[in-house]
């Protein structure tokens, strides 16, 4: 009889979460009330050493409603500039929330993919934009800013990291 022991080593990572841009994807859809829109999906990888990702549903007594911030940039005389009119059309929320996540076990990292889609009831053909975002985890600790590769809106496709 042969009997083998063997101890697995627990993986520590930061406690800071750390995000990396994955794809986004211009594609036609529906809008609620059945116009043909488009849309984007913006698809990107996270990690957390401590697994305290995402937010609870909100309450009365909840301050914080929000942890994935978006930044918009438009393509204007052939550069990419910070978009600051709250009216701006291809300016969708700022602010979004990712949902609670927990792991259990003793190895606390969380890993995953991270999808957000965009409506976009009114664009030109020549739009051109990226989006600058960043996570922050339960502690309050932010994560590294990333950014999308630049998009044509009018343009179906898939944009990667490997389009910067």
């Amino acid at each position: 009889v042969s009997l083998t022991t063997a101890c697995f080593k627990v993986e520590h990572i930061p406690s800071t979460p750390s995000i990396e841009f994955t794809s986004f994807e211009i594609f036609d859809t529906l809008d609620i009330l059945g116009n043909t829109s488009k849309a984007g999906r913006l698809i990107f990888r996270f990690e957390d050493g401590d697994g305290d990702m995402g937010l609870s549903e909100p309450t009365s007594e909840s301050t914080d409603t929000t942890n994935l911030t978006l930044s918009l940039f438009r393509k204007k005389n052939g550069k990419m500039v910070i978009v600051t009119d709250p009216n701006d059309p291809l300016l969708p929320y700022t602010s979004y929330r990712i949902p609670y996540m927990e792991r259990l076990g003793q190895n606390q990292i969380l890993r995953g993919s991270i999808a957000v889609t965009f409506l976009y009831q009114s664009y030109n053909p020549g739009d051109t934009i990226k989006y600058e975002f960043f996570i922050k985890d339960r502690a309050e600790n932010y994560s590294n800013k990333e950014e999308t590769a630049e998009i044509i809106v009018s343009q179906n496709k898939v944009y990667t990291k490997e389009a910067l």
